[in-house]
């Protein structure tokens, strides 16, 4: 029997095309790039105060600790203050000093991750010839949203199952789905298209709940 992922379909020739060429840099954000550039201190306190909360932000769900994220975050200020002069301004600062931290976060997972990550393909539904599914899912079951207690259960398992998707799978949902960017300005952080991002971000999805199938079609522990 022959068995097909449902994420395998060829994307159409049109996705393939490279995005629309994005603004001009807003002007508040071209001031403040050309003061720092000027070495002007107080150029730099408000690029602190302006970014580094978000940047704390994305850095948390991506890492397990505070003290991880903020060392991400000092790290990815410290590179954005070293590469100014390298910054072509052809995104905003929040998307650039956005692309730092993903790094910075990232570097810190590779060098502490011990475990080979799966395929993506063990977690996606498979299909038959005829196109039913291999597996049928059972329907959900109801969580209980007004209890504090079941509700950050829920949030517990539900970033244990997000830690165990591929790598490039997990940044875009976490970043889209979790950090509620847009696509386009999740793929300007990765230097990706926006079509991949939907591509990469569906088939997280999917495999996000073959993940949490288990826990939400059964009674919980």
């Amino acid at each position: 029997m022959k068995v097909q992922h449902a994420a395998s379909a060829t994307i159409p020739a049109r996705s393939l095309q490279p995005p629309t060429p994005h603004p001009p840099m807003p002007a508040d954000d071209a001031q403040l790039l050309a003061r720092l550039r000027a070495g002007e201190d107080r150029a730099f306190d408000e690029l602190t105060a302006l970014y580094a909360g978000r940047l704390y932000a994305t850095a948390r769900r991506m890492l397990a600790s505070d003290q991880d994220a903020q060392d991400a975050v000092q790290e990815a200020m410290l590179g954005a203050f070293q590469s100014l002069h390298t910054f072509q301004g052809g995104s905003r600062l929040s998307t650039w000093l956005t692309r730092i931290v993903i790094n910075k976060s990232l570097m810190k997972l590779r060098s502490r991750r011990r475990r080979p990550e799966r395929s993506i393909e063990d977690f996606l539904p498979t299909f038959k010839d005829d196109g039913h599914p291999t597996r049928w899912t059972p329907r959900w079951r109801s969580e209980d949203t007004e209890n504090t207690g079941g509700r950050a259960e829920l949030h517990r398992v539900v970033r244990e199952k997000i830690e165990e998707l591929p790598e490039n799978y997990r940044t875009v949902l976490l970043l889209r789905d979790v950090q509620q960017l847009s696509t386009e300005d999740v793929a300007e952080a990765l230097g990706d298209t926006p079509n991949a991002v939907k591509v990469r971000l569906h088939r997280a999805r999917q495999a996000l709940k073959t993940l949490l199938d288990p826990y939400m079609t059964t009674e919980a522990p």
